[in-house]
């Protein structure tokens, strides 16, 4: 069985495909039993967040999951090939280990992957296709992100795509405090850019969700207002600022919407963030007038500051890395070993019962003690000797040699020669 990664990030692929490879929350409980069910895949858990997505796979077929992953998708595996990587053991706990670790993020150190990928996990462990080789692999990669971040700086100074957001809007407003702001969506990401955004204390904050209920909860927080996606056409000129991120497989707000609600607005400028993949605002809106559109790919350089000192930190994290690879790799070939281990500790214990079940029957029969034992034991050495003996004692070939030097490991052997 092979441990297996798979996936594309902001760093191999465009948003434009990586939207197309995306897993909506609502869909991987699904999509991680048809991956199992397919047969490309033993256990499985999915990695899917807006800068990329990832199977981590115990597989048959190291190719399988691949395959499963364009299909699943409705994509020729040729049109989606030059993104992807693939990723085997030990390669692909190292993978593991520096995403959680924030070394493989946009924004080198961020903590926020370390949360998705114990999502990913919760999800796999509640579908069950969680099993003991990613569990392993994955309370392994815990283990080493929490001594990356204790004993690194790796995360320190590092500018958060939520406090980006905020950035760049002071780049095109001369103060928040002024705006209307609208967010759509109220999951995590909503979440963490309204908190930054309310504390510049922006003139009115609203959120615009699927179901009301849970965006007044959210609105709650921050003192402001919710209504209903239905209700953008109507609502959209009010604001200045529009941060979206929901799950949606196609855009909430299209170029006409944005056409009218410029016209309204009499082109004052306003501000847009998309922070969903797949996006949630038509990608042509950026070519209207008075309208400054970003994606999640757009705030890579603001992302940057502190990048240097950061990167001196990644560096001894890379050490540490290592080290835990090294251990894990170990632990993988012990894994490996342990049904052949076992096999053989099961006819060693029945050679032991034959050669024991033969000893008893000679003292029931009153032959003496002595000679009871002394055949049990050339019986038990004759039986644990003939297997290796007859090997070595056959026709010389290719492996024979390789055969030799085993057996003289194994039974810490050395010849008269020597």
């Amino acid at each position: 069985m092979h441990l297996v990664a798979i996936g594309l990030n902001h760093q191999t692929a465009p948003l434009s495909v990586r939207e197309k490879l995306a897993f909506p929350a609502e869909t991987l409980p699904g999509a991680l039993e048809s991956l199992v069910n397919s047969r490309a895949a033993t256990e499985a858990a999915i990695v899917s967040t807006c800068n990329r997505t990832e199977l981590y796979c115990a597989s048959p077929d190291p190719a399988a999951p691949t395959r499963w992953l364009s299909a699943f998708h409705g994509l020729a595996p040729e049109e989606i090939a030059p993104y992807l990587y693939r990723l085997e053991a030990p390669e692909a706990a190292r993978h593991a280990f520096r995403v959680a670790s924030g070394l493989d993020s946009m924004v080198l150190g961020e903590t926020q992957i370390l949360g998705q990928i114990k999502d990913a996990v919760r999800t796999a462990e509640r579908v069950g296709t969680l099993g003991s080789l990613l569990n392993g692999l994955f309370q392994k990669t815990f283990a080493v992100a929490k001594e990356v971040r204790s004993r690194t700086a790796v995360g320190a100074s590092s500018v958060s795509m939520s406090a980006a957001a905020v950035k760049l809007a002071e780049q095109i407003f001369p103060t928040i405090g002024e705006l209307n702001v609208l967010f759509i969506g109220a999951g995590e990401m909503i979440e963490l850019v309204a908190t930054h955004f309310a504390a510049r204390q922006p003139a009115c904050i609203t959120i615009a969700n699927r179901t009301l209920e849970r965006g007044q909860k959210l609105a709650e927080r921050f003192g402001g207002e919710a209504v209903t996606l239905s209700e953008l056409p109507d609502q959209l000129q009010r604001f200045d600022v529009v941060v979206s991120s929901t799950a949606s497989q196609l855009p909430i707000i299209g170029k006409g919407l944005v056409e009218r609600a410029i016209k309204a607005r009499r082109h004052r400028p306003m501000f847009m963030l998309d922070l969903a993949v797949p996006r949630d605002i038509e990608a042509e809106v950026e070519g209207l007038d008075d309208v400054f559109l970003y994606t999640v790919d757009d705030i890579a350089g603001i992302v940057e500051v502190g990048r240097e000192a950061r990167q001196l930190a990644a560096e001894e994290a890379e050490t540490i890395i290592q080290a835990r690879v090294t251990e894990f790799s170990e632990w993988l070939k012990k894994r490996e070993a342990a049904p052949l281990i076992r096999t053989l500790r099961d006819k060693a214990e029945a050679t032991r019962q034959a050669a024991l079940e033969t000893a008893l029957k000679q003292l029931a029969r009153g032959l003496p003690p002595e000679k009871v034992l002394e055949q049990l034991s050339v019986q038990l050495t004759n039986k644990l000797m003939h297997p290796p003996t007859e090997a070595l004692s056959g026709r010389g070939g290719s492996g024979h040699e390789g055969l030799a030097e085993a057996v003289a490991r194994l039974y810490r052997l050395t010849t008269e020669t020597e």
